[in-house]
């Protein structure tokens, strides 16, 4: 459509879901869901909104807000509020469009959105941070609801802000509901839900290495290259060390942590790393201590994929787009045999096409197997979702219960993934099917077929 501005994250998202779901029998089985990929892409409704706020010097700043409401076929809008420099209407508009089918991936009943605000929160005070929070949901209240759309916290989003935002909502609405998730353990959050997306990474990868190994090996003993430092790399780093697995690497937006010994990550040194951040400082903060400097080195300005020597595992972890056709075909040669993503569309198109082109080309535990991110770090939403469920029944679930509950949702993505790809994208004897291609497909479907029936499309 050529009136339309060029969105190219959004483009990106829409033409890796377009074109798995092409080259599958889908269409050819159901012909009719080429009209529903085409209303599906489109979003409900989009929200825009002037946020203005003071800084500590009583001077007056403006930012831009927004929330797509992209698809409550299956549910209340459910997707998170990004506060960083870089947001824009494509970038949430691609991570809406994912949310749509990552949501219909974890069986509980959640539409797709996403929001959030061009503000960057490093380097501002608390007070500042609570005076823009405040604003930003003065306006976003009008547009949300517990029945209606529930967003969470994403980059720049920790529980400090969801608690500003929630105590904005309930002054404005005179009334207390699950409207946010990640929300404090004592007011209504779920307990596991800040280590729910880095602990669900891991256990889809933990499906995935069952699957290919027969059930003989488990992360007992692989290397691990994660990249990222923020709440998902650190649980997903932390899961990986209680599994047996040695994390070789963690990153942010200024450069790489890289361990020059066997030994890798431990506990301890990861929660610095989480202090760190919880200060909105960088890693080069810990780089330059003599602890540090003895156990790892650190790369400026670069990411950790080509720089941390044989490895089994990658686990993006960081944001999107954050691992190029280049740097994957470096991970195979380093031996990776996994990568699943923590973040959204962690790899580039190039990417994802050198991943499935060796899957495609190799058998069994010889390919490399990529799990793409609406499948492998759906464990985030879906503990939100579960927040939602707790909130409703005004109660709070064990950390076992949630655990359980987390794990069983990640093997069944895993699993549906796997059977639909073995459907409608049957790989050749041996070979490994398609998580991408059958992930896109099993959320696509039930997205689609839940339209149907309200009648979207007919």
């Amino acid at each position: 459509m050529s009136n339309l501005p060029h969105e190219p994250e959004f483009e990106q998202a829409y033409n890796e879901l377009a074109s798995t779901l092409e080259n599958s029998t889908l269409f050819q089985k159901n012909p009719e869901y080429r009209k529903a990929l085409q209303i599906v892409s489109i979003p409900e409704r989009i929200v825009q909104f002037r946020v203005v706020w003071e800084n500590d010097k009583g001077e007056v700043q403006v930012n831009r807000g927004f929330r797509v409401q992209f698809n409550s076929a299956l549910g209340p809008y459910k997707g998170g509020l990004r506060f960083h420099p870089s947001v824009n209407l494509s970038i949430l508009k691609f991570l809406g469009f994912e949310q749509i089918f990552k949501n219909a991936l974890t069986g509980l009943s959640m539409g797709g959105g996403k929001g959030g605000s061009d503000f960057d929160p490093k380097g501002k005070s608390d007070s500042e941070i609570r005076r823009f929070c405040v604003s930003f949901m003065t306006e976003l209240s009008k547009h949300i609801g517990a029945d209606t759309d529930v967003p969470a916290g994403d980059i720049g989003v920790t529980g400090r802000e969801v608690g500003f935002m929630f105590g904005q909502y309930k002054k404005i609405r005179n009334q207390w509901e699950g409207v946010l998730t990640g929300k404090g353990g004592s007011w209504g959050g779920s307990l596991i839900r800040p280590e729910a997306t880095g602990y669900g990474l891991v256990y889809y990868v933990q499906h995935m290495i069952k699957y290919v190994s027969g059930g003989k090996e488990s992360f007992k003993g692989k290397r691990v290259v994660v990249s990222g430092s923020g709440n998902v790399a650190q649980y997903a780093a932390l899961k990986v060390i209680e599994l047996g697995g040695t994390v070789v690497s963690l990153s942010d937006s200024k450069g790489s942590l890289v361990a020059t010994t066997d030994a890798g990550f431990t506990p301890e040194e990861i929660a610095q790393v989480a202090q760190v951040k919880v200060d909105r400082k960088q890693l080069t903060e810990l780089a330059s201590t003599d602890s540090f400097k003895a156990k790892f080195k650190y790369i400026e300005g670069a990411r950790p994929w080509v720089h941390v020597g044989k490895v089994d595992v990658a686990l993006p972890c960081a944001t999107q787009n954050e691992v190029s056709g280049e740097e994957a075909k470096a991970l195979i040669d380093a031996g990776v045999k996994f990568i699943a993503e923590g973040s959204n569309m962690g790899s580039t198109q190039d990417a994802v096409d050198v991943f499935e082109a060796h899957r495609e080309a190799n058998k069994g535990a010889d390919a490399i197997w990529y799990g793409p991110g609406k499948a492998a770090n759906a464990g985030g939403v879906a503990v939100s979702g579960l927040e939602m469920a707790q909130n409703s029944a005004r109660l709070s679930w064990t950390q076992e219960e949630v655990d359980d509950k987390l794990k069983a949702i990640m093997e069944d993505c895993f699993y549906n993934g796997l059977n639909t790809a073995k459907e409608y994208a049957t790989p050749s004897e041996g070979v490994l099917p398609s998580l991408v291609a059958g992930s896109n497909i099993a959320g696509f479907k039930k997205v689609a077929a839940a339209m149907h029936d309200h009648g979207d499309w007919w």
